[in-house]
C-alpha cells in the first residue's frame, strides 16, 4: 500500500491532508523521515509518527514443510490436524500456505506471512514450474506426455491446461511438471487418458525450493536470503 493511502486510512483522515504532513515530514518509515508519498509499505516496515507507533515491523518468514497424508492444507480447523499445527514457531499465526495439497497428497508446502512472495510463486502469470511423483491404478499409455504437452481443454471452464511435462518413470509411475496450479489438475489430466486413478500424489519441488531431506512432518525456515537472491535473479529474467 502506498504510504499516503496508508496513513490516510490508518489516521482515518482524508488523503489530502496525508498527502500534506507526509510532505511536512511528519511521519518516519524505519527511523527515517520521508516525504515520499508513493513509497510502498509493507507489514515489514516500522511507520512512525511523532510520539506515535503507527506500524510495528514483523518479521518475515519463509517455512518449507513435508506435508504428510491425512493432514489438511489450511492454517485452522476445529476437526482435523492442519499444516500449521506441525510447526513449532512462537510466529507462525502469521503463517499462510503458498499452494495447497489436497489432504491424501504429500510433499513440499511452502508457507510465508509475506503475501508478495507468495503472489508469485501462485499466479498463474509467473508460470513457476511445481514438480509432483504420481503414481496410477493402471499403467500410463505411451502417447500421455504428448497430450499433457499439448494441453487438455475443460470445456465447463472454458479453460485448456498450459503445456506441462509428463516423464514415465516406469508403468505406473510418473513425474509431471506443471506450470500452473488448477483444482485437482493432475487428478482431472489423468482421469482423461481412459479414466486413470491417482493412487499417490507427491509434490516435489515448487520453482527452487524443494523438500532437501525434511521427513513427512518436519519444516525449516528458508534463508529470507536466498528468497532474495531469487527475487533478484526473477527481476532480471
Amino acid at each position: 500500500m502506498r504510504l499516503d493511502h496508508y496513513i490516510a486510512k490508518r489516521l482515518q483522515i482524508s488523503e489530502r491532508d496525508s498527502r500534506l504532513r507526509i510532505a511536512s515530514g511528519e511521519f518516519q518509515v524505519d527511523g527515517s523521515v520521508t516525504t515520499d508519498l508513493r513509497m510502498e509499505i509493507t507489514r515489514f516496515q516500522e511507520v512512525a509518527a511523532p510520539g506515535k507507533q503507527l506500524q510495528a515491523a514483523i518479521t518475515p518468514l519463509y517455512m518449507a514443510l513435508h506435508k504428510p497424508a491425512g493432514i489438511l492444507s489450511a492454517t485452522t480447523d476445529p476437526e482435523h490436524t492442519t499444516v500449521i499445527d506441525l510447526i513449532d514457531h512462537p510466529d507462525k499465526g502469521t503463517l499462510h500456505l503458498a499452494g495447497r495439497l489436497d489432504r491424501s497428497s504429500t510433499g513440499l508446502i511452502l508457507l510465508t506471512n509475506d503475501s508478495a512472495w507468495s503472489e508469485s510463486l501462485s499466479h498463474p502469470d509467473s508460470k513457476v514450474p511445481k514438480t509432483y511423483l504420481v503414481e496410477t491404478d493402471r499403467p500410463i499409455p505411451e502417447s500421455a506426455p504428448m497430450k499433457f504437452a499439448e494441453g487438455f481443454p475443460f470445456l465447463s471452464e472454458g479453460i485448456t491446461t498450459r503445456p506441462a511435462s509428463l516423464d514415465i518413470l516406469d508403468p505406473t509411475t510418473a513425474r509431471v511438471t506443471l506450470y500452473e496450479g488448477r483444482w485437482h489438475q493432475i487428478k482431472r489430466m489423468f482421469h482423461r487418458l481412459d479414466g486413470i486413478r491417482l493412487t499417490s500424489l507427491h509434490r516435489q519441488s515448487i520453482g527452487p525450493y524443494d523438500l532437501d531431506g525434511l521427513a513427512p512432518g518436519e519444516w525449516r525456515e528458508i534463508d529470507p536470503g536466498k528468497i532474495e537472491g531469487q527475487k533478484m535473479e526473477g527481476q532480471t529474467c
